[in-house]
């Protein structure tokens, strides 16, 4: 078995026998690889998140990135951020923007990388090649690498011989015992080549997975694998390995579909010399369905759900519980308290499901949560820009945003909570199942009241003096109908707002009335003052009204 290599800085593999020497290792002995990893707890704790700009952050990328930044910040450790962009003809400097802007939204600062320098750049791999090619030249001269001359229709026929045979597709070893004169043949006609690393045949690799345990693989499930196409661009694991080491990391926090990278990895870094470090592979993000989240499952990126109006304290705090908890009930997490609280060994190895109405209603308690005058301003500007009001601030926005913030959950609702408010559908409402009740209990006799209440100046009288006068005018008016509770209230709600249900009512009927004084309400919002709706009750047919159901449909088309 493996042992432990004393005093390093980061985890070490020991590997029983030792590699042999270049000049027996190209002849082809056997090979055995046995390994297990431990980690150094006093080790310094450096991570990385390392997305492809190929595209925008998906919220899967996004929740590695937040494990990362939490292990590091929770360890005093630094967060490192290298950009992938090998991939030439998929990479582009606007998808590394987009990544960037969207990391810098999620408050996901990180202390190396693109923007900020650091002691271990560059920090793309496009800028890297020259010391991709060094380390390949070193594992070309040790032996560990050797070149292949095989042509694209001799892979696919060791392909096609494999499938027959029913065996993994793991390359021959054509070139893997050439002579010095065939290599040099080939070299001297010009033949493209790639660099193939030497895979033990025999044994096993074996590592402590900071979060799914131990994990193995048997050797010979993978032929010896190319590390450098012919073209001279390095293949991903090349990259990665040569990357995580020369930067120093010393845990890789990664989706759980880069475990069978983890092989290949491991070869490398042995042959290379390097320290390995410890490997934790978190679980994928699930759609309802449990199948692999997609776009076919709707909103994916982080911009999307930035543009949707979500906050970005709202999406770390639930992209962080996707997987991960603090073994208590508590699920609502400041950025602070994450960090504070974060522990790698307490993240669940079975995948996560992506829940967007959780998400919507975590978001409404991190809005709720923002300090009222910002959440005034925050929304004030949300009502403006949008047209429904021609400022932004003042006391009738605050008291909007009062009376209407425990139903918005996304900043982007309260348009629709505000014009709700605003509106006036007094007939679709009476005209409706559930208004039916309600205009059978005498509504005619109530609105008849209520009308005279608004010509004597009574009503705008008390709604003048605010929620005291309110209460005061109601508690009267109640006496006179002799009615009390819902069957006074309801039917009140229902003449003054239009509407069933909606937020306080005293405070939406007074609001309603400061609105029509103060010329704050946008003329294209379709909002129906007071005296505009009393006037339609004054119109409304009541015998038309008490009719049955059908003639009540054909009162409201007319009514509209």
């Amino acid at each position: 078995m493996a042992a432990l290599v004393a005093g390093t800085p980061w985890m070490r593999i020991r590997v029983i026998p030792e590699f042999a020497s270049p000049f027996i290792f190209r002849r082809h002995f056997r090979r055995n690889f046995s390994v297990r990893a431990s980690i150094d707890s006093d080790a310094p704790v450096r991570v990385r998140f390392a997305p492809s700009p190929t595209g925008n952050l998906h919220v899967g990328g996004a929740r590695t990135a937040l494990f990362n930044y939490l292990f590091a910040r929770s360890k005093g450790g630094k967060f490192v951020l290298r950009i992938e962009d090998t991939d030439l003809e998929r990479s582009t400097r606007e998808s590394e923007e987009a990544v960037l802007r969207d990391l810098a939204w999620l408050g996901l600062d990180w202390d190396e990388g693109p923007g900020v320098g650091g002691d271990y750049g560059p920090y793309r791999q496009s800028e890297r090649n020259s010391m991709y090619k060094q380390y390949a030249e070193k594992l070309l001269e040790s032996g560990h690498v050797y070149r292949c001359f095989c042509s694209n229709e001799e892979l696919e026929k060791m392909k096609e011989i494999a499938e027959l045979k029913k065996l993994p597709p793991v390359y021959s070893g054509k070139w893997a015992t050439a002579a010095d004169g065939e290599v040099e043949e080939e070299l001297a006609k010009g033949t493209p080549y790639t660099y193939r690393f030497r895979v033990p045949k025999e044994g096993s690799l074996k590592i402590n997975d900071l979060i799914r345990g131990e994990v193995s693989w048997k050797l010979d499930t993978v032929g010896d694998f190319v590390i450098m196409r012919s073209n001279g661009q390095p293949v991903y694991n090349f990259c990665v390995t040569v990357d995580d080491a020369t930067m120093a990391i010393s845990h890789v926090i990664r989706a759980e579909e880069h475990l069978p990278n983890t092989l290949r990895q491991a070869l490398i870094y042995k042959a290379l010399g390097f320290p390995m470090p410890s490997f934790a592979h978190v679980s994928l993000i699930l759609a309802p369905d449990r199948s692999k989240l997609s776009k076919r499952h709707g909103a994916t990126s982080v911009g999307q759900y930035r543009d949707m109006g979500y906050l970005p304290q709202a999406m770390v705090n639930y992209l962080a519980l996707l997987g991960w908890g603090d073994g208590t009930e508590n699920e609502f997490f400041t950025i602070d308290q994450l960090v504070e609280k974060f522990s790698i060994g307490r993240v669940n190895k079975s995948g996560a499901v992506f829940d967007s109405t959780k998400l919507r209603w975590m978001n409404g308690q991190h809005l709720r949560a923002i300090p009222f005058e910002e959440l005034s301003q925050l929304i004030g500007e949300r009502w403006k820009s949008t047209g429904l009001l021609t400022e932004s601030e003042g006391p009738f926005v605050d008291d909007a945003v009062q009376l209407l913030k425990d139903g918005i959950d996304l900043v982007t609702d309260s348009g629709t909570a505000l014009s709700n408010l605003l509106s006036y559908p007094v007939h679709a409402t009476l005209t409706s199942p559930e208004g039916r009740p309600i205009v059978e209990d005498k509504l005619s006799e109530v609105s008849a009241h209520l009308l005279a209440a608004y010509d004597s100046g009574e009503l705008f009288g008390a709604l003048e003096e605010g929620p005291a006068g309110w209460q005061k005018w109601v508690k009267g008016f109640g006496k006179t109908l002799k009615r009390k509770g819902k069957s006074l209230f309801m039917p009140l709600r229902v003449l003054l707002t239009g509407k069933l249900h909606g937020p306080d009512m005293g405070s939406s009927v007074i609001l309603i009335y400061k609105a029509g004084n103060h010329g704050i309400v946008s003329p294209q919002a379709g909002f129906v003052t007071l005296k505009e709706r009393f006037e339609i009750l004054r119109q409304l047919d009541w015998e038309a009204l008490n009719q049955d159901h059908p003639a009540l449909e054909s009162a409201a088309t007319i009514s509209n």
